[in-house]
Parts: C-alpha cells; structure tokens; sequence
C-alpha cells in the first residue's frame, strides 16, 4: 500500500494543507493548498461559521489537483498552556513466539497514560524515551526482540481540551477524520530535524502572523515551549501607525517593498501610496526597513530571554522558521542579534520549500513515524482510489506518456 497522508495547519494568516507520499524516509509532495484564514485569532478558532467555509475552499484546492477527495487529516494544535507528563507503563507479551510486536508497543504506550490524565486536558503527543525488555535490558527499539514483559518511560504532551476540541469538531463536522493532532512546534521539528539534534538540546523559533512559538527539544523530545503574542502583523501595525495607511496597504509596503535589515535597503527605492488622510506620500525603502528591522530585532530578543527561561541546559543549536522568516535579508537581523550561532531554516521538499510550511511538512513526517513504530500501514486513500491517483482510470488528466504520468504508473505497478 502507498503511504499517502494529509496534513493541515490552521494559522491565523492562512489555512495550509500538504498532500504527500512517504517513500523510503523521503516526502514526495502530492498536492498543496493555501487560503487567507477567517475565524481565527492568535491561532485559535474563534467563529467556527467563519473558518469552516475556508477549510472547505482548502480542501477542494487540493482535491481539484488529486481528482480525490480528502476524508482523513492530521492537524497542527498552537502550543499554548502545553503541559508534560512523563510516565511509565507495562504490558505483557502475550503471542505465542514471545516476539515484541508494533501492539505491544502500543498496549504499553496506553498503559502508561491509563487513569493518569486530568479531564481538562487532551493529549496531542505522546513520545516513547526508552523501551525496557524483562526489567532488564534497556533498548531505544524493541520491535522483533523477543521477551515477556515490555516497559515504556513516555513523555506525554497535554492541551488543554477548550483548545483541542474547536479544531476536531470543525473538521469533523465537514466530514473529515482527524487521524492525528499534534504540536506546531512537533511538525517545525520534524521538518527539520538531523541525526546531530536527535542527541542535543535546542531551540526552534516559529514566526507567525500573530504569534512567536519558542520550543525546546531534547534528545529529539519537546520538552517545553511558550507561545509569544507577536508576530508580522506587529510590524503592519507599526507601518499603518507611522505612515497613517491601511493595513492592508502597510503590509504590501513590508511584502513588496522593506527588507528585515537596513543594511542593504536604498533610500532611493521609493513607493507611493495614498494614506488615511487622503495624502500620496513617498515611502523609501531605508526608512520601512529601520522599522521593519526594529520590531524583528525585539521579537528576536524576547525568545533569546524565553529560551533561558525554558530550560537550563546548554543549547546546541537555534533554528528559526515560519513565514516571517522568509522576508528578504532575515539572516542579517538574525545574526545582529544571536550572532552565528542560530541559523535560519530552508525547506527543501519540492513544492513546499517556504518556511511557512515547515509546521505542516513535519506532522507527515511525524505521523509517519508513528506509524512505523506501530507497525502499521496507512493512507488517506483506498486501494482504488490510490489506483485513480496512480492513473489507472482517467480521473485526472496525466498523459502516460509525461514524466508526472510515467512516476505515478512505476509506484503504483513496482
């Protein structure tokens, strides 16, 4: 079976949806997605009447381009008042070759959050640290070991359920399973991550439209994270104040025009606009990016205060995403003010390399990875659907002599 798996993040600027395909550990990215997001304040759902129209829009992008429809996704959940639970469970190995399977693990991942989470909360992660054979021999993987007892130590990740529950039953009631929720700042790390983090501490940095995400990982494990209430649209509102423009004008000045650093801005490169006063005033280049860079350089400094905060031990690595980051000269401000040791994020799946994806890229990796530990075969599609997507009926356009047609017939008949 093909491993096909929807993901969808639902930010306060926009609603993105990824389509992709895991083969051997590689995403191949099917069908992406992107609408202007109604409903939502500061990453939370705020009228649901509003924003599921958008999902919907979203949604029947992507389908328009599979010739499928999408019945099953997995969801990025904001890391606000995130809470960890680090816990242990047991179960024993029941089969009559005494061989540890993906259940067992399972059965022992259950056990050890049964009866041990408060009512108010959801769990939206759950991540296994050590595996234990026989109270004896510890082991990072245990699958095919044989045994007669398997132990988990899991850190468990808590939502509270009033932010959780919006996001499920929005979807749900359009018809769609949520397979999975995860953490935005799980999927910015799975985007992400190499061997070298999976053995240190660090910090991931997500700017958003609205807000600031800072997450620390150990060894691979989110371990905390904090949310900062700042974001691009805290620059729009500084360039709509000092020029007395609209909002929507402000952010075409920071799009097309500013950069994140003065350094490279020209005062000569000049746009005109009419402002709130019904003036047409010139606006330089030189001058937007000061304000531009000003406001980056406070929201930058705030997470390098947060990080200390976050935890004590030392940081190997800063990575920094989100869409913001993608605005020309990000790195200059960057370095002005963690030096070089931070470092900012590239994305490099094809189709979705911005930064703004990094979030929704990493839920498929993420879940992906589940799903191996699990032992378990899954995709949003149907054998016949993945036949319809392979081209075998003709659904959707691809000519069998094109290089797209001649990809999808060889995964579906190899």
């Amino acid at each position: 079976m093909r491993k096909i798996i929807a993901s969808m993040d639902i930010g306060t600027n926009s609603i993105k949806l990824i389509v992709a395909e895991m083969i051997k550990n590689k995403v191949n990215v099917l069908a992406v997605a992107e609408t202007e997001s109604k409903g939502i304040k500061k990453g939370i759902i705020t009228n649901k009447e509003l924003i599921a129209p958008v999902i919907k829009t979203t949604l029947k992008k992507a389908e328009d381009v599979l010739g499928l429809k999408i019945k099953k996704i997995a969801i990025a959940i904001p890391s606000y008042h995130t809470e960890f639970l680090v816990s242990e469970g047991s179960t024993t190995i029941t089969n009559e070759e005494k061989i540890i399977h993906g259940i067992d693990i399972v059965r022992a991942m259950q056990a050890s959050i049964y009866n041990r989470i408060p009512r108010e909360f959801e769990i939206v992660n759950i991540v296994p640290t050590n595996f234990k054979i026989n109270d004896e021999e510890v082991v990072n993987n245990p699958l095919n070991r044989m045994a007669n007892k398997l132990t988990v130590k899991t850190i468990v990740t808590l939502v509270p359920r009033d932010i959780v529950v919006p996001f499920v039953d929005c979807l749900e009631k359009l018809g769609i399973e949520v397979i999975d929720t995860s953490l935005t700042s799980i999927g910015d790390f799975y985007s992400l991550k190499n061997d070298k983090m999976l053995e240190q501490t660090g910090a991931i940095i997500n700017i958003g439209e609205a807000t600031t995400t800072i997450s620390i990982f150990t060894k691979g494990v989110l371990t905390n994270a904090q949310i900062i209430e700042m974001g691009g649209q805290n620059i729009d509102n500084d360039i709509s104040f000092i020029y007395k423009v609209t909002k929507n004008d402000a952010r075409s000045l920071k799009e097309n025009l500013g950069l994140a650093h003065k350094r490279m801005a020209s005062a000569s490169a000049v746009s005109f606009v009419t402002n709130k006063l019904g003036e047409n005033i010139g606006v330089n280049q030189y001058e937007l990016s000061e304000i531009m860079m000003s406001r980056l350089e406070e929201i930058l400094n705030i997470c390098k205060r947060e990080i200390n905060h976050l935890t004590k031990k030392e940081i190997h690595y800063i990575i920094l995403t989100g869409g913001v980051s993608e605005m020309p000269d990000f790195e200059l401000t960057l370095e002005s003010v963690f030096g070089k040791f931070a470092k900012l994020a590239k994305m490099r799946e094809i189709g979705v390399r911005n930064n703004k994806y990094s979030a929704c890229l990493g839920l498929i990796k993420n879940y992906d990875n589940k799903l191996k530990l699990r032992e378990k075969d899954f995709s949003i599609f149907s054998f016949d659907e993945q036949e319809e997507l392979s081209g075998k009926h003709k659904k959707i356009n691809i000519s069998d002599n094109s290089i797209l047609g001649k990809l999808f017939g060889y995964f579906f008949d190899n």
